[in-house]
């Protein structure tokens, strides 16, 4: 039987950003759907945040993309700025096909330092609960709104959403409790949320990315990112955020997958 393809080309998004694997979504969704690069101007902004001396890449960025449109807010956990954005997706396109949740902030902390007597500050912890859980959710909740007022095609498909996790989830390191907790809070939501939206017709995946080659990574020196390339059975490299855009392409396009979480991680499983 024919498959019943859904092109990206052309697709209203929403596009919540770090500076890490979500910033060649745009252009690979551009490229794979044959629209010319001339055709658009989109920015794609990020920002890095000194937050209790963290550095911590921050979701500055809400990309809507079709054409000649491009949208920063400062904030994913804001319902009035991701509110705002939506409202100007629709006056500006008519409608919201498509939304990637790829902000996110990390701290590296143990639970408890005993050679300092020092447990791992609260506020830290809830930090990162709130932007990575909490936005995630700010952006689904709002989006889907928009999202439901599409008109269904054959198949009663009305929109997707594309929520970006980590290996961390299922393979917390050393250091990563309040990392791994907030990843493996969107891999549990991600099925409830999905049967949530059923009966509209709107889809909700997760991607789990392995060890990607970000802005993040690029600045650890050459030997410390060799070796953690080693530790990928195949292929063993770091990952290119284009392969995270493309899997993002494909998930949008297939209609089928639904309520799932999808590692993309060169049969990594990380080491404690």
């Amino acid at each position: 039987p024919s498959m019943d393809w859904r092109p990206v080309q052309g697709v209203p998004c929403l596009r919540p950003m770090s500076a890490g694997i979500g910033s060649s979504a745009p252009a690979t969704l551009m490229r794979i759907s044959g629209i010319v690069d001339g055709n658009f101007s989109l920015v794609a902004g990020c920002k890095l945040n000194q937050i209790t001396g963290i550095n911590v890449f921050t979701h500055v960025c809400l990309v809507v993309f079709i054409f000649t449109y491009s949208l920063l807010i400062s904030q994913v956990t804001s319902e009035a700025e991701v509110q705002a954005a939506v409202f100007l997706a629709r006056e500006k396109f008519g409608k919201l096909d498509l939304a990637v949740n790829c902000a996110g902030i990390a701290v590296a902390v143990k639970t408890y330092n005993f050679k300092k007597d020092l447990p791992h500050s609260l506020e830290d912890f809830q930090r990162v609960i709130n932007v990575n859980i909490a936005g995630t959710f700010n952006v689904i909740r709002l989006a889907v709104g928009e999202m439901g007022k599409n008109e269904p095609d054959a198949d009663g498909h009305r929109g997707c959403i594309i929520n970006t996790a980590s290996v961390a989830a299922f393979d917390g390191q050393v250091g990563q409790a309040a990392y791994s907790a907030s990843k493996g809070g969107i891999v549990g939501m991600t099925l409830p949320i999905a049967r949530d939206l059923a009966p509209m017709g709107i889809r909700v995946i997760t991607i789990a990315p392995g060890l990607f080659s970000t802005p993040l990574l690029a600045g650890l020196p050459e030997k410390v990112r060799s070796f953690l390339a080693r530790q990928v059975p195949f292929p063993s490299r770091l990952g290119h955020p284009a392969e995270f855009a493309h899997l993002v392409t494909s998930l949008a396009e297939n209609p089928m997958i639904n309520g799932e979480v999808i590692r993309l991680d060169g049969a990594i499983r990380m080491q404690p």
